[in-house]
C-alpha cells in the first residue's frame, strides 16, 4: 500500500513534518528557483505516480506564490498522482466577498474557483467566513474549515490567570463565546467602527466589567492590528493588567507587531497557520485530523 506524500511548497515551512508525521505520510519535496526573468523553476524530487499528494502552501502574501501552486499540483497529476490536494493553514482573498464598489472583482469567489481548478480537496483553519456561509458556497471541491477555538482555549486556560476574553466586534459573538467557554472564563465583545485599512474606531469596554481579570484579546486575523491598539491602548490607559493579544493567523503588516507591543500588550500570539516569532499555538494535530477524514472518505490509500 503506498504511503501518501506531503510536499510542502516551501521547504521551512515548520508544519510539514508533524503533519506527515500525523496522516502516516512521507515527507516529500519539490525544486524551485527563479529564472531571470521571474517565471518559477519547479521540480518534482520525490516519485509520485499512484500516491495521493498532499500539498503544503499556507497563501498569505498570496500573489507570488499562486502559480507555483498551480505548476505543484498540474505537474503531480502529470507525473501519475492519484489525487493532490491541498493543505492551506491560512487562506487568502476571503475578505472581498461581495462587489462594495461598482466595477469591483469579487475576489473571494475568483480564488476559490482557481483554486477548485488546481487541486481535488482543500483543509483550512478558520478562514475569514463573513457573507458566505460556508467553504462550500463558493468552492467546488470538498473543503473542510478546521476550528482553532479548541487549542486557543487550551493555550488561554493554560497560560493566562484569571482571563477575560474580548472579541473586537458583534460578528465575533459565536467565535468568542466558544474560546471562552473551552477555556472556562468569561467574555465581552467591543463595538468597532471600521473606515478603512488603517482607520478604526474601538468602544472601550467598562474597566469594572472586567472584574479585575487579565484582558485576553481574541481575534481571527490580526494584519495591521489597528483595532488591537486601539483596544490595548484603551485599557493601559484605564489600568487595567497589561493585556494578551491572541490571534489564529497573524498576517503582520509591516511594522504592526512592533506597534502593538509597543501600545502595551503583555504578549502577542498566534497559532503556526503562518510562520512568524508571535506563534505559540499549534494547529499540526487538528489540520491532520481533518486530512486523516478525508482520506478515509476518499477509500482506502
Amino acid at each position: 500500500m503506498t504511503r501518501p506524500v506531503v510536499i510542502p511548497l516551501d521547504a521551512g515551512d515548520a508544519l510539514a513534518r508533524p503533519l506527515a508525521e500525523g496522516i502516516g505520510a512521507e515527507l516529500g519535496g519539490i525544486e524551485t528557483r527563479r529564472f531571470p526573468d521571474g517565471e518559477t523553476y519547479l521540480r518534482h524530487v520525490t516519485a509520485l505516480t499512484g500516491r495521493r499528494v498532499v500539498l503544503l502552501a499556507t497563501l498569505d502574501r498570496p500573489d507570488p506564490k499562486a502559480l507555483p501552486l498551480l505548476f505543484a499540483a498540474q505537474s503531480a497529476r502529470e507525473l501519475g498522482a492519484r489525487e493532490v490536494g491541498l493543505v492551506a493553514p491560512y487562506l487568502a482573498y476571503m475578505r472581498q466577498d461581495r462587489r462594495f464598489r461598482e466595477g469591483e472583482a469579487v475576489t473571494s469567489v475568483h480564488f476559490a474557483t482557481f483554486l477548485s481548478r488546481c487541486v481535488d480537496w482543500l483543509v483550512t483553519v478558520d478562514p475569514h467566513l463573513h457573507r458566505h456561509a460556508a467553504l462550500s458556497e463558493i468552492y467546488s471541491i470538498p473543503a473542510v474549515a478546521v476550528r482553532a477555538a479548541p487549542v486557543l482555549a487550551d493555550w488561554i486556560a493554560r497560560e493566562v490567570a484569571s482571563p477575560i476574553l474580548l472579541g473586537p466586534d458583534e460578528e465575533s459573538e459565536q467565535w468568542v463565546s466558544e474560546v471562552a467557554r473551552r477555556a472556562g472564563a468569561p467574555h465581552l465583545v467591543l463595538r468597532k467602527v471600521r473606515r478603512g485599512d488603517r482607520d478604526v474606531t474601538v468602544t472601550p469596554p467598562d474597566p469594572a466589567a472586567l472584574g479585575g481579570r487579565t484582558p485576553v484579546l481574541v481575534d481571527d486575523i490580526v494584519s495591521t492590528a489597528r483595532t488591537m491598539i486601539e483596544t490595548v491602548g484603551h485599557l493601559r490607559g484605564s489600568g487595567t493588567a497589561a493585556p494578551v493579544c491572541v490571534a489564529v493567523h497573524g498576517v503582520f503588516a509591516p511594522g504592526a507587531r512592533d506597534a502593538l507591543l509597543a501600545a502595551g500588550a503583555a504578549r502577542v500570539v498566534t497559532t503556526n497557520t503562518i510562520p512568524d516569532q508571535t506563534n505559540a499555538i499549534d494547529v499540526a494535530g487538528p489540520l491532520g485530523e481533518a486530512v486523516r477524514s478525508l482520506m478515509a472518505e476518499g477509500g482506502p490509500a
